[in-house]
């Protein structure tokens, strides 16, 4: 590890993030669109780590191990604020790839998150949504099932069917109400304008 203070700083801020989270969470507030206190965290780390990223380049396991780096990955995947933020970190996280410096799980996730806000199929399954009934279901793939998991199980994920029940148990832990139909639709028209709003799709 080369830069220890870099290191810290990323840890300590996706705790920061994840307490904020699970305190939302017991509050019954983080659901129900994106709350502005959990966004304002999101893009407050965001805007650090590319100063980071601008002083060191992507911070890789060997500058700043691999919990720091980790942490890195977190804060990206979470700044679903700033588009180009997150494509430009892909970006570079995908050149780390090529030299083997980088978790290629990390880079699986963020690719699927990118390609489920701009409205393309995912290729991991890394990205679950509300179908009409409002039960939890992957996000739209690019391939078969059997195709996905097989992309997963290279990466050593555990398969779809697997994730799902691990993200629905998570869900019931975390209580979530259930929506009516017409609340989901509000809230995915909330969604969308939000998307459009940040720069995700098209106005």
């Amino acid at each position: 590890m080369v830069h220890t203070a870099i290191a810290q700083e990323l840890i300590e801020r996706r705790k920061h993030d994840l307490d904020v989270r699970q305190r939302l969470v017991d509050e019954g507030t983080l659901f129900g669109g994106y709350n502005p206190e959990m966004e304002q965290v999101h893009l407050e780390n965001a805007r650090r780590l590319q100063e980071i990223i601008a002083e060191i380049g992507w911070p890789t396991q060997e500058q700043v191990g691999e919990e720091a780096s980790q942490a890195a990955w977190l804060i990206v995947q979470h700044a679903i604020s700033w588009p180009a933020f997150m494509k430009s970190c892909l970006v570079l996280m995908k050149e780390q790839e090529t030299t083997g410096t980088i978790d290629p799980v990390n880079v699986a996730f963020l690719s699927d998150r990118i390609a489920m806000f701009e409205n393309r199929p995912q290729s991991y399954g890394t990205q679950f949504v509300d179908d009409d009934q409002g039960q939890l279901v992957p996000y739209v793939l690019d391939a078969s099932v059997d195709q996905v998991n097989q992309r997963r199980q290279q990466l050593g994920l555990n398969t779809l069917e697997e994730r799902l029940t691990e993200l629905t148990a998570q869900r019931q832990a975390e209580q979530e109400k259930q929506r009516t139909a017409g609340e989901r639709q509000a809230a995915q028209n909330e969604y969308d304008t939000w998307r459009r709003n940040v720069g995700w799709i098209a106005q």
